[in-house]
């Protein structure tokens, strides 16, 4: 379809307050169902009271209270013999309730070429890389094999139980572990002794040295001498 009208359920209007980084990208945080209607092209319209939607509220009214009355009537007592019963109450029903659009025929859109509809409709959760290239999943551990060039991965559980790892939508080879791997300890370096430099003979510090040393000699024997 091109758009859904739905109410504010948290089904399908995320009740999770944005992060900071989401409020500086003026972006939403999207429900599953909002995600997946977001990548299938969907505008989806959130009514804010339940007037807006008084048809299918008054609908829902009836299907509660009428159809239940008629089915004690007609004597239903097993799931089984309520779905054959309804095939005979939605034509009459319709008949007398119904209200025809102003314009026949269907308004959805056929799929698009090449668009993969199990990836889109799937659970997904991104997760961040670590540097050992491992994540944590439903308190699982994942190591992956791949080379993976990003940050994060997202994981997507498929309807048939499948799960896969992609990265920038690459589908990444992976493996669960029971725990992480431990990081490699590199042995410390032993911290190098410092060479003292030691001025040669001839340098002018040692021939200063030399000469104040003699004139002090000299100084003292002609002292003692006095």
């Amino acid at each position: 379809p091109h758009s859904i009208y739905l109410d504010c359920h948290s089904t399908y209007k995320s009740t999770k307050k944005p992060t900071i980084e989401d409020e500086l990208n003026n972006r939403e945080y999207l429900s599953q169902f909002g995600r997946t209607v977001k990548e299938l092209g969907i505008t989806l319209i959130h009514a804010k009271s339940a007037q807006v939607k008084g048809r299918v509220e008054r609908s829902f009214r009836t299907d509660q209270d009428r159809l239940v009355k008629e089915m004690r009537l007609a004597g239903i007592k097993t799931i089984e013999d309520a779905n054959k019963f309804l095939k005979s109450y939605w034509p009459k029903h319709n008949k007398r309730f119904a209200v025809m659009p102003l314009k026949e025929g269907s308004s959805h859109r056929p799929v698009p070429k090449g668009m993969n509809l199990d990836a889109i409709l799937c659970r997904k959760k991104s997760h961040p890389l670590r540097n050992d290239f491992t994540i944590v999943h439903n308190k699982k551990f994942y190591q992956i094999l791949d080379k993976a060039v990003g940050r994060k991965v997202t994981v997507e559980e498929r309807i048939n139980g499948a799960m896969y790892i992609v990265c920038n939508g690459r589908q990444l080879k992976y493996k669960q572990i029971t725990i992480r791997p431990k990081k490699n300890q590199a042995k410390p370096k032993l911290k190098s002794q410092k060479k003292i430099y030691r001025p040669g003979i001839e340098h002018p510090w040692k021939k200063a040295l030399s000469v104040k040393m003699t004139l002090k000699k000299c100084y003292l024997r002609n002292e003692k001498k006095y």
